[in-house]
C-alpha cells in the first residue's frame, strides 16, 4: 500500500519524438504521468532485443507508438526495413505490452484501403491495401491483435506539420522557387495536423487513467479512425496553404490527375474516414481540415 493511499505515478513511454506526430504527443502528453521520450540515442528500435529489455526495465502505464517507416515511395524497394519498423517493433511492444499488462497506442494509416468505396471507411470495412507501405502498416494493425494486448489502432491520413518531411513544408518550399504548381487533384483525403493528432491522444489517455482499470480497456481496444473531419484534394491542400501563408504572392496552382504525376506506390483515390466511432467511444470530434490548417499555420 502506498503511503495515504496515492497511487504511483504512471509511466508512458513515446517513440519516434524526434518525428512530426511523437514530437507533439511529448508536448500533450505532460502532466498525465512521468513521460519518457524514446529517440534512437535512448533506444535503437531495429535492436528488437534492446526494446523488450526497456520496455522491462522503465514498466509503462502505456506506451504510445508514432515511429514508422514513413517513406511511401522508398518502402516499395525497401520492403525489408519498412517491415521492421511498421510490423515487427508493434509487435514486440505488443506483445511486452500483453506480458506486463500495459497498453499500447499505435498509429496506423488511410492506406490500409484500396479507396475504391465511394463515401467514407468505417472501421470494419475491407482493407486492401495497394502498396508496400500500407500492406506493412496493416500487418502491423495484425500484429499488435494477434498479440493480445490492451490497444487502440489509430488511423490517421495526411499528416503534416512544421518539422519533418511533409506535404505542407514541401508546398512551402516549392512555393518560394516556382510560378506554377502542378498538384494531384482526384486523390481525396482529410489533412491532418499533427498536433490535432497529439491532442487528441492526450485526451484518450486521460480517459483511460481516469478509469484505471482494465474494464476499460477490454471494452474500448482497437481500430478507430482518427483524422481531421472534412475532406480535400491534395490540390485544394495546396490552394489553402497559399492562400493562407503567400495571399497575394501564392503560385498558381494547375489541378492534375493522379496519372500524370507517376510514382513507384500506388495512392488511394478515396482516403475519407468517418470518425463516427471516435466521437461515439471517446466524445471527441475532430477540428475541420482547413481549420486546423490555419491554426498550424498561424503558430
Amino acid at each position: 500500500m502506498h503511503e495515504m493511499g496515492v497511487k504511483p505515478e504512471p509511466t508512458i513511454l513515446v517513440t519516434g519524438v524526434n518525428g512530426q506526430v511523437g514530437f507533439e504527443l511529448l508536448r500533450a502528453l505532460q502532466g498525465l504521468g512521468r513521460v519518457v521520450a524514446c529517440d534512437r540515442s535512448m533506444l535503437d528500435l531495429s535492436d528488437l532485443q534492446r526494446v523488450r529489455s526497456v520496455v522491462r526495465e522503465l514498466k509503462p502505464s502505456i506506451i504510445v507508438n508514432p515511429a514508422a517507416y514513413t517513406a511511401v515511395d522508398r518502402a516499395e524497394a525497401d520492403i525489408d526495413a519498412a517491415r521492421r519498423m511498421n510490423v515487427d517493433v508493434p509487435r514486440v511492444f505488443a506483445e511486452e505490452a500483453a506480458r506486463s499488462g500495459a497498453a499500447l497506442v499505435h498509429y496506423s494509416t488511410d492506406y490500409v484501403f484500396d479507396g475504391t468505396k465511394e463515401g467514407a471507411y468505417v472501421e470494419t470495412d475491407a482493407t486492401n491495401p495497394q502498396n508496400v507501405y500500407g500492406l506493412t502498416k496493416l500487418e502491423g494493425e495484425q500484429a499488435i491483435a494477434a498479440a493480445g494486448c490492451a490497444n487502440l489502432i489509430l488511423r490517421t491520413s495526411w499528416v503534416y506539420g512544421r518539422r519533418g518531411k511533409n506535404f505542407l513544408l514541401t508546398m512551402l518550399k516549392l512555393a518560394s522557387e516556382r510560378p506554377e504548381l502542378r498538384v494531384v487533384a482526384d486523390q481525396i483525403g482529410a489533412p491532418t495536423w499533427s498536433k490535432t493528432i497529439a491532442t487528441a491522444t492526450s485526451h484518450i489517455v486521460a480517459q483511460a487513467l481516469a478509469a484505471g482499470d482494465a474494464h476499460w480497456w477490454a471494452e474500448r481496444s482497437g481500430v478507430y479512425h482518427f483524422t481531421s473531419a472534412g475532406a480535400t484534394s491534395w490540390h485544394g491542400f495546396a490552394e489553402v496553404i497559399f492562400a493562407e501563408a503567400m495571399g497575394e504572392r501564392a503560385p498558381k496552382v494547375v489541378p492534375i490527375p493522379a496519372s500524370d504525376y507517376p510514382v513507384p506506390a500506388k495512392r488511394p483515390a478515396n482516403s475519407r474516414l468517418s470518425l463516427d466511432k471516435l466521437a461515439g467511444t471517446f466524445g471527441l470530434h475532430m477540428p475541420v481540415w482547413d481549420d486546423a490548417l490555419r491554426l498550424c499555420l498561424s503558430e
